[in-house]
């Protein structure tokens, strides 16, 4: 009977063990998932690490004519500047445009001032690139701005885990050629072009836009692979060490 009641307490407490590791560790499992959603144009919304950022939420108009709307309360919104197609906010949320630095608490955002246009800045004054951490990857916002980086941006910006970045020229964005030298001095992990024409684009439909679609920016960047991953993308946690483009459509 006693050996009987010991076994019953023995497998209790390994059952309870068990039951302990798996609360605490499945949480850990999620956290760790990162999921980027496209919503066209430059906008993006990040999602894990217990935080979610969307990028550059827009108005349907100019460039991004046609596209729908984000739709959802982020916990932070983060905008190159408040040019209707790239910095249009009239929901809840923090909302940050202007440059600084920013700490929401383990969360911190640095924000940098950069021509955003080729005329210094007389045409679309400056807009802002944004660089933070979240679940532990180094995210780099550089869409809304046509001016090029100098030493002390590339310091700051290290080297980009996840890189989001204008490619389709036009007066306020990098050109093909301009964004494709900017991958190859900040060897990110993975690049992610934003600001361009969808493919089946008309120049009738865009008649108010001056961007291009992407193969301008594919054919500045042939020595590195690129790959289709659709409008939702899990981060995986193995990251590529040599640079691979994800166009996310």
């Amino acid at each position: 009977m006693v050996t009987k009641f010991l076994f019953l307490i023995s497998t209790f407490r390994q059952i309870t063990l068990f039951g302990i590791i798996g609360f605490f560790w499945l949480p850990q499992l999620k956290a760790g998932v990162l999921e980027i959603k496209s919503f066209g144009h430059s906008s993006f919304l990040i999602k894990g690490g217990g935080h979610s950022i969307l990028l550059n939420p827009f108005k349907s108009v100019g460039c991004a004519e046609g596209l729908k709307e984000p739709d959802v309360i982020p916990d932070v919104v983060l905008a190159s500047s408040e040019l209707a197609d790239e910095g249009y906010w009239n929901k809840k949320g923090v909302f940050f445009v202007k440059p600084g630095s920013y700490v929401l608490g383990n969360l911190r955002l640095e924000g940098f001032a950069a021509l955003h246009d080729r005329v210094g800045g007389r045409r679309f004054g400056y807009g802002t690139y944004w660089q933070w951490k979240q679940g532990g990857l180094n995210f780099v916002h550089l869409a809304g701005i046509a001016g090029s980086l100098n030493d002390q941006d590339k310091l700051h910006l290290g080297r980009p885990d996840i890189l989001f970045l204008g490619v389709g020229g036009g007066d306020k964005v990098f050109s093909a050629h301009e964004a494709s030298v900017i991958v190859d001095i900040l060897n990110p992990r993975i690049v992610i072009p934003a600001q361009y024409l969808p493919e089946n684009a008309s120049v009738k439909s865009y008649k108010s836009c001056d961007q291009t679609g992407i193969q301008p920016f594919l054919d500045a960047t042939k020595h590195i692979d690129n790959r289709k991953v659709g409008g939702r993308y899990i981060v995986p946690r193995n990251l590529p060490d040599k640079t691979i483009i994800n166009l996310m459509y």
